[in-house]
């Protein structure tokens, strides 16, 4: 970064373009767009695809809001679903039931880290873009999550497993990247079609390069964790991420309570230990809508614990002993 600010050029340029490049290739894409944000990237991708006006997009309603956003910003109809119980993202199967002639596309997040199967997505025969941004570096059948889909989008705000301060990536095909490319940039164009102000900074991806170069101690510390919590929880009253290998980078550790998550989260803050829900809440709630009872369920129920690279094992150690005694 301080070598970005001495050449003088800050905004974007060779960073970013290096930045793409590498993030391509651990993507296992043929071409990578980065933008401003996250949420930048979904909106990107959905005009990519040509989703607008009179279509329908399923996104799961257990997800954070930015995807109901982006359906929005295009024009089109968010079609919410619910929950998979072995998964946390997208049911496959209430998906299916709410494809209508409308649904253009599917946003399937590969939800706290857990590589999601895309296989069941895919047979449905609409567009599917996959959200990496909490699963880069996790793998399913040995294909890295990014790879299946008709595109996929980053984020890498500061909570994500890598991060640029702010920003987001689309991958994909090199025809589709290119339509990103267009849009994220209004300036010196012939013509006034619209687009977005969403460039990547080189300062930026500066930081995103020096991340991607530490990215899998990242990813093995994060696994290390998990295992350590396994072992030290093992016996609670509480259901805990499976071992899946590959599948999961561990964005979150989420934990499936027995009890509503409030009185834990309490207990644990008086022990000095901060934990939320991994979700705000659900958008069906926000809607007023019913028929979701798994995404009901874990949000009544699922309890997001520390889990990031800079924690100690004494550190992991203090979360599962003070998560065992607010469950004793």
């Amino acid at each position: 970064m301080a070598a970005v600010i001495r050449r003088g050029w800050v905004a974007q340029g060779p960073e970013v373009a290096a930045f793409e490049r590498e993030l391509a290739s651990r993507l296992g894409v043929a071409d990578v767009a980065a933008v401003s944000s996250g949420s930048a990237a979904l909106e990107l991708a959905l005009r990519a695809l040509d989703v607008g006006a009179g279509h329908e997009v399923i996104i799961p309603s257990y997800v954070c809001d930015a995807l109901h956003h982006a359906v929005r910003r295009v024009g089109a109809t968010p079609v919410l679903a619910d929950a998979d119980p072995a998964t946390l993202s997208l049911s496959a199967k209430d998906a299916e039931a709410r494809r209508t002639p409308r649904t253009r596309a599917l946003i399937v997040p590969h939800a706290f880290g857990l590589a999601a199967d895309l296989a069941p997505f895919l047979a449905l025969g609409v567009p599917v873009i996959e959200d990496c941004a909490q699963a880069i570096g996790a793998r399913f059948d040995g294909r890295p999550v990014g790879a299946a889909g008709a595109l996929a989008v980053c984020s890498f705000y500061a909570t994500k497993l890598l991060t640029t301060g702010e920003g987001g990536a689309v991958a994909g095909p090199e025809a589709l990247v290119a339509r990103v490319r267009d849009l994220r940039d209004y300036d010196e164009r012939e013509d006034l079609s619209p687009r977005l102000n969403a460039k990547l900074t080189d300062l930026a991806a500066a930081l995103g390069r020096s991340q991607l170069a530490r990215f899998d101690a990242f990813v093995a510390r994060r696994r290390a964790i998990a295992a350590r919590y396994r072992a030290r929880l093992a016996g609670t009253p509480c259901a805990l991420p499976p071992e899946v290998g590959p599948r999961h980078v561990f964005h979150r550790f989420v934990v499936e309570l027995e009890r509503a998550p409030e009185a834990v989260q309490a207990a644990l803050a008086a022990r000095g230990v901060a934990a939320r829900r991994p979700v705000f809440r659900p958008a069906h709630r926000a809607l007023r809508l019913t028929g979701f009872p798994e995404a009901d369920r874990l949000w009544q129920r699922a309890l997001s614990i520390p889990c990031y690279p800079t924690l100690t094992d004494g550190e992991v150690d203090a979360v599962a002993a003070a998560l065992r005694e607010a469950l004793a």
